[in-house]
């Protein structure tokens, strides 16, 4: 059977991980993550499983991985050599060193700055149904993918929100984006995105934004990922009035999520925060945040919240807080 990583309790084979205190203590997969005293490994027979650090006795890998002894720097090692009980040997094509277990803080994959084609999001959902003196039925699904193939980044997301009380429906609203983004070097991209809101419960009934600017990944690995960028936006807003507002704004933007816990545990936010160039709004600001917990590889449990306001307009304010807990599905 090919090997991937290989941890020893001892870990060790070919992408395999293996992991020995005695002769019989061996586990052998595929190392996904080392984070938060967690060293997560996949394995044929048992799926994920999570080991505590403290247990691990050495390690053995003939695959690069990422090893990082504090929390900003770390070396890509070519292969990982067995060595004393709490210890391993980074080797690099120099001169082999040794380093104690205790002094690693992070081990994970190293992700090449261009791949053919790499694509994941998640999808979640939350529904509430209540039957008593006043029936209540709210809905919400939401969905992010990203896929990057050579220079080129696609993004996308959307949701969908509607509340029901007694058949009275008090929320009915939805939005989707895409936007584009071309790496320029490592870390800087050009963005360009566009915006679509409608909403048929609010005053303002549709915005419509198409906006462009640079952007900075600051990184992205197994661990999770972070960007910023800074976008020129042409807005349009519709009214359920019928009166049509457009103007020119400048916004902040930003993407976060971070695995904890061995990758049980994921933290995210993102958001934009808009300024208008003419006097029709104060500011705009479109946040979210929330966490999910990984049931299996695939499946997850999630709280989040979304912040939505747009201030200072003539034509009525908008500011929208929900708060949901649901279930998803990530790749």
């Amino acid at each position: 059977m090919p090997c991937n990583y290989r941890c020893l309790y001892s870990i060790a084979c070919r992408h395999r991980l293996v992991e020995e205190r005695r002769p019989a203590d061996r586990l052998t997969g595929t190392i996904k993550v080392f984070d938060g005293g967690k060293l997560l490994l996949q394995t044929e027979y048992g799926g994920a499983i999570a080991l505590d650090w403290k247990q691990v006795k050495t390690l053995k890998s003939d695959q690069p991985l990422l090893i990082k002894q504090d929390e900003h720097t770390g070396e890509v090692a070519k292969s990982l050599q067995a060595a004393d009980d709490g210890k391993v040997v980074l080797a690099n094509g120099e001169a082999p060193k040794t380093v104690e277990l205790a002094s690693i803080h992070q081990i994970i994959k190293p992700k090449p700055v261009i791949t053919d084609l790499v694509w994941n999001g998640n999808i979640d959902a939350a529904l509430d149904f209540q039957q008593a003196e006043n029936d209540t039925n709210d809905y919400n699904v939401a969905f992010k993918t990203s896929a990057r193939h050579g220079q080129w980044r696609h993004n996308a997301k959307g949701d969908y929100n509607r509340e029901t009380t007694d058949d009275v429906v008090g929320t009915d609203n939805w939005s989707a984006e895409y936007s584009l983004d071309r790496f320029l070097t490592e870390k800087f991209f050009w963005d360009a995105r566009v915006t679509y809101k409608r909403d048929k419960i609010e005053d303002l009934s549709r915005q419509r934004v198409v906006g462009t600017g640079p952007g900075y990944q600051l990184w992205d690995d197994e661990l999770g990922a972070f960007k910023v960028g800074a976008l020129l936006n042409r807005t349009d807003f519709e009214f359920s009035n019928g009166q049509k507002e457009n103007f020119y704004s400048v916004a902040g933007t930003w993407d976060y999520n971070r695995y904890l816990i061995g990758k049980k545990f994921e933290f995210f936010s993102n958001g934009e925060l808009g300024k208008p160039l003419s006097g029709v709004a104060d500011y705009s600001m479109d946040v979210e945040a929330g966490l999910r917990y990984k049931v299996t590889d695939w499946a997850s449990l999630n709280v989040k919240a979304e912040k939505n306001v747009i201030s200072g307009s003539d034509n009525g304010d908008v500011d929208k807080t929900r708060y949901t807990a649901g279930f998803g599905v990530s790749w």
